[in-house]
C-alpha cells in the first residue's frame, strides 16, 4: 500500500494549498480517509476525515470552515483545499487510510499512512 501526498508549499498568511494523496495497492473506496499533521515541537493532530463514498466528514475546530476534505474514487485520490492559511496550520500533512466505515479522529484508528507533505504559512 502506498499512500502519495503531495501539494504543499511556501504560501503567505490568509492564501490557499490543495493537497492530494494518491492511493495504491488498497481498494480505495473500501477505506475511510483522514488527513492528519504535525507541527515542529508538537505531536500529531487530526485536520480531517471523509467517509469511503464522501457521505460524512468531520474536521478538527482549528480549520473549520477553512479547509475542505473531498475525495475521487475514480482517482483514487483524496483531498484537501485548504485556505484562509495562517502561521499556525505551518506542520507536515499526512494522510491516512481507515479500513472501518467510520469517521474516526483517533490516529490509532488508521490503518495505513502516506510520508507527508510539508507546508509552510508565512505571516
Amino acid at each position: 500500500v502506498q499512500l502519495q501526498a503531495s501539494g504543499g508549499g511556501l504560501v503567505q498568511a490568509g492564501g490557499s494549498l490543495r493537497l492530494s494523496c494518491a492511493a495504491s495497492g488498497l481498494t480505495f473506496n473500501w477505506y475511510t480517509m483522514g488527513w492528519f499533521r504535525r507541527a515542529p515541537g508538537k505531536e500529531r493532530e487530526f485536520v480531517a476525515v471523509i467517509t469511503w463514498n464522501g457521505g460524512r466528514t468531520d474536521y478538527a475546530d482549528s480549520v473549520k470552515g477553512r479547509f475542505t476534505i473531498s475525495r475521487d474514487n475514480a482517482e483514487n485520490t483524496v483531498y484537501l483545499q485548504m485556505n484562509s492559511l495562517k502561521p499556525e496550520d505551518t506542520a507536515v500533512y499526512y494522510c491516512a487510510a481507515d479500513s472501518s466505515s467510520g469517521l474516526a479522529t483517533s490516529y490509532r484508528n488508521y490503518d495505513y499512512w502516506g510520508r507527508g507533505t510539508l507546508v509552510t504559512v508565512s505571516s
